[in-house]
């Protein structure tokens, strides 16, 4: 290698490594042969501005522009919205009403049977029966449902003060403001709660369960004494315990109450030891009232008639007819004795 070769091939390296990056590619790879390529010579000719401008035009028409269509958006959903519901009211039953034929009670009756008289004085016998009847209502709104507002009062025996109980009970119930009494005699052997009041004995509670197309309701009568409603016994019959176990009498006991949560019923039923009745009854009320007479109700007819009762689990004792108190405060001699 000669000098000047070397000193040539040295300056290329120089500037290889002196110029700048397009001096450095030349001198590395050789970009001699690299220009612009020929445009073929049989493209198509463009049209000019000029031979669109020699295009016709329809006389008096103006240039119509290109419409573009307009970009069609999609349509929002629309949100769908629960219409407000207005809070439901909670639906209060009407109060059956009760449409019987209205019933005068006689007072000479009452004053006679020694019941209450609610345009009498207060007496003895009407405190003794506001104890009785404070006992029954606290036990009643304590439960707070139908069954505790039947009321039973039965005695083991004939002669101990059951109706004259049950009335004067119903009696002074009826005086409570908000309260209704519904004194059904039960007694369909012998019944007596009209007789006792000096009223007129028609269909009552047998009619109602013999014969499904009567309304019970319609059976039972208003009296002149605000609050009292009387339901007779109705007309017997030799089934008459066959009635009283049937469903019909769960619908006519609801029938009486439905709607009506102040509205007691009373039942003066026939004695538990002599006609059955009473147990058959006992099934459907929440309170019993067992009333015993002082001096003379046993202890075992008082155990078999608890027993014949079971069927309600509140049974209550009521001492009829007491002539002495240890606390020296007299509970009894409710009237004189029944027949």
């Amino acid at each position: 290698m000669t000098e000047q070769s070397k000193i040539e091939r040295n300056s290329a390296e120089h500037a290889a490594k002196r110029g700048s990056l397009f001096e450095r590619a030349d001198a590395a790879f050789g970009l001699d042969n690299i220009g612009l390529t020929n445009v073929p010579k049989n493209l198509p000719a463009a049209k000019t501005a000029s031979a669109r401008a020699r295009k016709p035009q329809t006389a008096g028409a103006a240039p119509q522009a290109r419409v573009q269509p307009e970009a069609r958006l999609a349509p929002t959903p629309a949100i769908a919205q629960s219409p407000i519901q207005p809070v439901a009211e909670p639906k209060v039953e009407r109060a059956v009403s009760l449409c019987g034929p209205r019933m005068e009670i006689d007072r000479s009756y009452m004053i006679d049977a020694n019941l209450i008289v609610p345009e009498g004085p207060v007496t003895g016998l009407l405190e003794e029966f506001r104890i009785v009847k404070r006992e029954v209502l606290a036990d009643a709104r304590a439960a707070n449902d139908a069954m505790a507002r039947r009321i039973l009062v039965c005695s083991p025996h004939s002669g101990e003060g059951k109706t004259y109980c049950a009335t004067n009970l119903a009696i002074a119930l009826a005086a409570e403001r908000d309260i209704e009494v519904v004194l059904i005699d039960a007694d369909v052997i012998n019944p007596s709660i009209t007789r006792r009041l000096g009223v007129e004995a028609g269909a009552g509670l047998m009619d109602a369960l013999v014969d499904e197309a009567l309304k019970p309701e319609e059976l039972v009568s208003p009296t002149d004494i605000d609050g009292l409603f009387i339901m007779p016994a109705g007309t017997s019959s030799a089934l008459d315990a066959e009635y009283l176990t049937s469903s019909r009498t769960q619908q006519v006991l609801d029938q009486l109450t439905r709607g009506a949560p102040n509205r007691f019923i009373i039942f003066d039923t026939p004695p538990a030891l002599a006609a059955s009745p009473a147990a058959e009854l006992a099934g459907h009320v929440g309170q019993t009232l067992l009333v015993v007479r002082a001096d003379e109700s046993s202890r075992a007819a008082l155990d078999d008639a608890r027993q014949l009762l079971s069927a309600c689990s509140d049974i209550k004792l009521l001492l009829n007819a007491a002539q002495f108190s240890p606390s020296g405060r007299r509970f009894g001699d409710y009237g004189e004795r029944e027949e």
